[in-house]
């Protein structure tokens, strides 16, 4: 694979990292062990039948803890710890040659995470303000799915991959800014115009 396959890759990663980082590092584990890819040098490290059953075991936790309206944020808040350096592994990881992680593709893919992160987190908090519960459990599906997907097609086709990713990024960006203001309008005072 060529270096800029090789980045589109590690840019999906992170950003995948920052939805479901368990699911995540489980799929790229399990794709490595079986042969589906050939893994880059650093990310053979997933391959572990630990790290597979360590991340499987947190992603089906993960999935219901991500069900419940409240605890999916409580959940969210505490996962920040995890999926920004995770995302900034996997991105540095794919990204290199002979296993070192260098400081640019750390720094990348975390900011990457994070933004992914700050994006899910956001919405689950405006969404969890709907007393109904079907809003949430539809988000957290979609973004189960979208990581399952998001997998499949990062190893196929990372271009079109890179490109959904950043789609959806701006999309979710400026529906969450719309919502914001909305949402915390002022209402105009008394004669002014």
């Amino acid at each position: 694979m060529s270096d800029a396959h090789l980045f589109a890759i590690g840019v999906v990663l992170a950003w995948l990292a920052g939805i479901r980082v368990y699911l995540t590092v489980f799929g790229v584990g399990l794709a490595g062990a079986f042969g589906w890819v050939e893994l880059p040098q650093a990310l053979q490290l997933t391959q572990s039948p630990w790290v597979i059953g360590v991340s499987g075991a947190l992603a089906v936790a993960e999935f219901f803890a991500d069900k419940i309206p409240g605890v999916d944020s409580v959940w969210d808040l505490l996962q920040t710890l995890l999926r920004v350096p995770a995302g900034a592994f996997l991105a540095a990881a794919t990204l290199s040659p002979n296993g070192e992680l260098g400081a640019g593709a750390l720094a990348a893919g975390a900011g990457v995470a994070l933004t992914s992160h700050v994006l899910k987190a956001g919405s689950r908090a405006l969404l969890n303000t709907s007393p109904e519960p079907v809003s949430n459990w539809t988000a957290s599906i979609t973004e189960d799915v979208a990581t399952v997907g998001g997998l499949a097609l990062v190893f196929a086709h990372p271009w079109i991959a890179l490109s959904l990713v950043l789609t959806i990024t701006l999309t979710l960006a400026l529906l969450l800014w719309w919502v914001w203001r909305k949402l915390f309008r002022r209402a105009p005072r008394p004669g002014a115009v």
